[in-house]
């Protein structure tokens, strides 16, 4: 199948590393251009060459950009202009908000995630829509949580605004059908990430477990009996991404190996 991403304009969010870069990684071998962003520079640069021998081509370029900061995210847009003409393929992602139950937030934890896992979308997708909007088309994937479907034990702050995600783009997918822009959001189940890790560890120093013991439980609950690569996450992304999805908007989809059992 012919993506037709060849020579496209992609920013993918938050890609230095996880599921992020393995994202820009499959999109870059698809042939598209291919900017990559974070807040560590070192790390963009080292995965900036990493994509680049992947795919075997130059069209691959970073910028350093704080997802909570809205003139960061302007001069990324506008650099990803600046390099590439427009842009075609928009990837939402930032990392997750720390582990905790209702009683072990505070306001300040709950606003540090407002900004860092919805307001964040939010502006990056104000900044790409007037060049969507010129062409008439485009494509905006936003990277959720499984907890779209399903609330997650530990995790208040994740289910409540990767919930939001949801509904800003369900919202959306009417309002940006008639410039044929097509937005959708895919959760990853347990996809063997750095977050993850964390997340395992998290939980095994809460329940007293090892982190073998949260992890073998986890693997338990899955079908497919093994966690996710981060390659057949992206690969989601890349297809609704592309010129081979012409149908698929609004929609929330996971890759979680058959984990949740919400309809």
């Amino acid at each position: 199948m012919d993506l037709g991403l060849q020579g496209k304009s992609v920013i993918v969010m938050a890609s230095s590393r996880g599921l992020g870069k393995a994202t820009a990684e499959q999109f870059a071998k698809e042939g598209a251009r291919v900017v990559i962003s974070g807040r560590n520079e070192a790390d963009l640069e080292k995965a900036a060459g990493e994509i680049r021998a992947a795919a075997g081509h130059e069209d691959v370029t970073y910028a350093v950009c704080d997802m909570t900061q809205e003139k960061d995210i302007q001069q990324l847009v506008k650099t990803a202009v600046e390099q590439n003409g427009t842009v075609d393929v928009l990837v939402n992602n930032a990392g997750g908000p720390p582990a905790g139950g209702f009683d072990d937030v505070a306001d300040e934890d709950w606003q540090k995630a407002f900004e860092l896992n919805l307001l964040s979308f939010t502006r990056t997708i104000r900044e790409v829509l007037p060049h969507m909007r010129k062409q008439e088309s485009g494509r905006i994937i936003n990277v959720a949580s499984s907890s779209i479907k399903q609330p997650i034990d530990n995790l208040i702050l994740s289910n409540t605004f990767r919930a939001g995600i949801t509904g800003l783009a369900k919202s959306l997918s009417q309002e940006l059908a008639p410039d044929n822009i097509l937005i959708n959001t895919v959760g990853p189940g347990r996809i063997a990430t750095d977050r993850l890790a964390e997340l395992d560890e998290a939980k095994a120093e809460k329940t007293g477990q090892t982190k073998a013991e949260v992890e073998a439980a986890s693997i338990a609950g899955i079908p497919l009996a093994r966690y996710g690569k981060p390659e057949e996450f992206a690969n989601m992304i890349v297809y609704l991404g592309s010129e081979a999805n012409t149908y698929i908007t609004g929609q929330s989809l996971l890759v979680d190996g058959g984990m949740v059992k919400a309809l």
